[in-house]
């Protein structure tokens, strides 16, 4: 059985197990706190598994350890059954890339938690400019994300069509946090009316931070 090493807030981790819910692969979590003891995932021991120091890595039955969350979904996507998490033809695999893209490294990487911890600590900002930060950053990409889904052709009841895809596992996570900051979401409609599509779904509930078993 693969293990996924997980942090159950860690918004790239919550993709994965999105993931490995709708293609139904079993796995066992092994939770990585990333602010207990200056952050597990800077041991001695993950670092041997994963050098980058981050979560989610998959660690195969074979031992190969995959990382980085849009690899790890493309490559469940090509090796297991179940629904297809790319559209079969290239403009839909491109589109469906480009959304998960503008979340994935350009919302998220500049208001993940070490960027949040270095702006604190070696910048001295306080928690009121952190939020700021955050909220800025949240508020630039998820008003183009809105503008790109709701203008689009190729939106349906999900991100694109109507079956869950990559860009879905991405929009969700970030959804998800942007609400732990408090953001307001008032401007995103067709956003929030996605991710309501999303959590009617067994597979969004099952791999929600709540119900993980590092949840606290």
């Amino acid at each position: 059985m693969p293990k996924l090493y997980t942090y159950f807030r860690s918004s790239a981790a919550y993709r994965v197990r999105i993931a490995l819910a709708l293609k139904g692969v079993a796995h066992e979590a092994v939770p990585v706190h990333l602010a207990r003891n200056g952050g597990e995932q800077h041991s001695a021991a993950y670092r041997a598994k994963n050098p980058q120091g981050l979560v989610p890595a998959l660690e195969l039955d074979d031992g190969t350890m995959l990382t980085q969350s849009l690899a790890i979904i493309e490559y469940l996507d090509e090796t297991q059954p179940g629904p297809a998490l790319l559209p079969a033809d290239a403009e839909g695999r491109a589109r469906v890339r480009a959304i998960a893209q503008g979340i994935a490294c350009d919302i998220h990487p500049i208001n993940n938690l070490r960027v949040l911890q270095y702006l604190g600590k070696e910048l001295g900002a306080t928690q009121e400019q952190k939020d700021a930060w955050y909220r800025h950053w949240i508020a630039t990409g998820l008003q183009g994300l809105e503008t790109m889904l709701a203008s689009h052709p190729s939106t349906g009841r999900f991100c694109h069509g109507d079956t869950p895809t990559l860009a879905d596992c991405c929009l969700v996570p970030q959804l998800f946090n942007a609400r732990r900051f408090n953001c307001p979401m008032d401007d995103y409609p067709t956003l929030l009316r996605i991710d309501a599509a999303c959590a009617e779904l067994p597979a969004f509930q099952q791999a929600a931070p709540a119900v993980q078993p590092d949840a606290e």
